[in-house]
């Protein structure tokens, strides 16, 4: 089984190739009011999962914690929701379900930093 931090690799190449695609779309359908979805498909997705994901794979230890793990599903859980929410900002959906994603989404990635940053304070020690 892989370790936690090639776990976050291996999905923050996926928001990579998600967020370039999603900007190429956006592109090709002038649809720019989307921006700030292609932001956090980019910034969140793939730029902060592929950085924590390499603080997992250098101080193994605290990518192998049970806050690790909460923080990995808590945040892959929840950012698909957040980013759906995003994109229902702009299309015909109930305004509950818009709210659910957003509200719910976003609170799972914000609880999940707050593990991550927990584990890194309780569990990143030099390197002797």
């Amino acid at each position: 089984m892989d370790r936690l931090g090639a776990k976050w690799i291996k999905i923050a190449v996926l928001y990579f190739a998600l967020g370039i695609g999603y900007g190429l779309f956006m592109h090709y359908t002038i649809q720019l009011k989307w921006a700030a979805t292609h932001a956090h498909i980019n910034l969140v997705g793939w730029v902060s999962a592929a950085i924590i994901g390499l603080i997992y794979s250098v101080y193994k230890d605290a990518g192998e914690t049970t806050l690790a793990k909460a923080q990995f599903w808590l945040f892959n859980i929840g950012l698909p929701f957040l980013l759906l929410g995003m994109i229902f900002i702009y299309v015909d959906v109930p305004r509950g379900v818009m709210e659910f994603c957003v509200s719910g989404g976003g609170s799972a990635v914000a609880l999940s930093v707050v593990l991550f940053v927990v584990n890194v304070y309780k569990n990143v020690k030099p390197k002797t």
